[in-house]
């Protein structure tokens, strides 16, 4: 009997899993069989081609040279004061006459300038990184010098009622000529 009983599970077993399956192998699993064809995408006009005409232009010979580099340990540092341009280019013109400060080469008064020559500065010591600072305990770092330095001073309007005194020119001579315009204008 249990033979019996073997033979007739067995086979209501397997009938009862394939309708338990759905019947899957009597359905297509081709999806492409059904798939519709689309519509291909349509350009709008003007986007199909890139312009050209730009990468084709052949620049001028001579164009590719470098260009000058600034030159080293020159910088330009201003301040602000409070005042009419006219006023303040007197101000600094006063306190260059004066002297300490510099020799005055030079002045345009329409573009109210100022060409001074420098003797010395004192060229800021620069920041060491942490292993520098660990490493080399020297304090002195600050050098001075006694060339004479050309150096550019502008008064230039900022704001409604201030004026921008800015100074250009060797970086020592520079931090020297404003500490001394900045003592002069009470400033």
């Amino acid at each position: 009997m249990k033979k019996s009983s073997l033979l007739v599970t067995l086979p209501a077993l397997a009938f009862a899993g394939l309708l338990l399956s759905g019947c899957g192998m009597f359905r297509s699993t081709k999806a492409w069989e059904t798939a519709k064809q689309e519509s291909p995408l349509e350009i709008p006009p003007g986007l199909d081609t890139p312009a050209a005409n730009a990468a084709l232009v052949i620049p001028p010979p001579g164009s590719n040279q470098p260009q000058a580099a600034p030159v080293p340990g020159a910088i330009s540092d201003a301040f602000v004061v409070s005042g009419d341009v006219d006023g303040t280019y007197q101000k600094v013109g006063q306190v260059l006459a004066a002297g300490g400060a510099g020799q005055v080469t030079a002045h345009d008064d329409s573009a109210h300038s100022y060409a001074v020559n420098v003797v010395g500065g004192v060229a800021p010591a620069k920041k060491r990184g942490f292993f520098g600072r660990m490493f080399h305990h020297d304090k002195s770092r600050a050098t001075s010098d006694t060339a004479t330095h050309a150096v550019q001073v502008t008064v230039n309007p900022s704001g409604s009622s201030a004026s921008e005194v800015r100074v250009q020119g060797d970086e020592g001579a520079v931090a020297k000529l404003i500490d001394a315009l900045k003592k002069g204008m009470g400033g």
